[in-house]
């Protein structure tokens, strides 16, 4: 039973994962779908809390001050919505859990940076997620064509109306 579900999940799970670790500075892109649009929306904060690192539901919570009201998000690592995680800055911390840092505010709530690499840090490609994101960026295109020319049609259909309008006023002003 567990290999089948290892089997179903090894489907869902990217190829490759950013290495984050409690205290890194993140930010996190994540796909969000308003009605018939897509977009990407940046959310930028201290990772407090990794979760189950090696397996699919592997998790991170990120958390924010956002106009002086802290803001917590956990995100699945293996999520489709889930774009790009990269790396911002990385801190000396001692635990996995950083709790604390909820009741901390100002100068407190500062951790102290280590050098790192951020290039091979947050060098992770997907050619298969990428593939996937030129994909959906060219079938928009094409319906924004289509819709362009089914607008320049309805145009010009309206333009030859208005044209035949203005020529029977015009014989109509003759006649008289």
């Amino acid at each position: 039973m567990d290999a089948l579900i290892k089997q179903v999940e090894s489907k869902f799970l990217k190829k490759q994962v950013v290495d984050v670790r409690s205290g890194d500075t993140v930010r996190v892109h994540q796909r969000i779908k308003e009605g018939s649009k897509e977009r990407v929306q940046m959310f930028e904060g201290l990772v407090i809390r990794t979760d189950r690192k090696d397996s699919m539901t592997s998790t991170i919570t990120v958390r924010r001050i956002a106009s002086g009201v802290g803001v917590e998000k956990s995100f699945l690592l293996h999520s489709p919505l889930v774009e790009k995680v990269e790396v911002v800055k990385r801190s000396k911390v001692r635990r996995k859990y950083l709790t604390y840092m909820r009741d901390r505010s100002g100068k407190s709530a500062r951790l102290a940076a280590v050098d790192f690499d951020k290039n091979s840090v947050n060098d992770v490609t997907d050619p298969e997620a990428e593939a996937e994101l030129a994909r959906i960026h060219e079938e928009q295109k094409k319906e924004h064509e289509v819709h362009a020319a089914e607008k320049a049609e309805e145009q010009a259909k309206e333009d030859a109306k208005a044209a035949e309008v203005v020529a029977r006023h015009e014989e109509a002003a003759k006649a008289e």
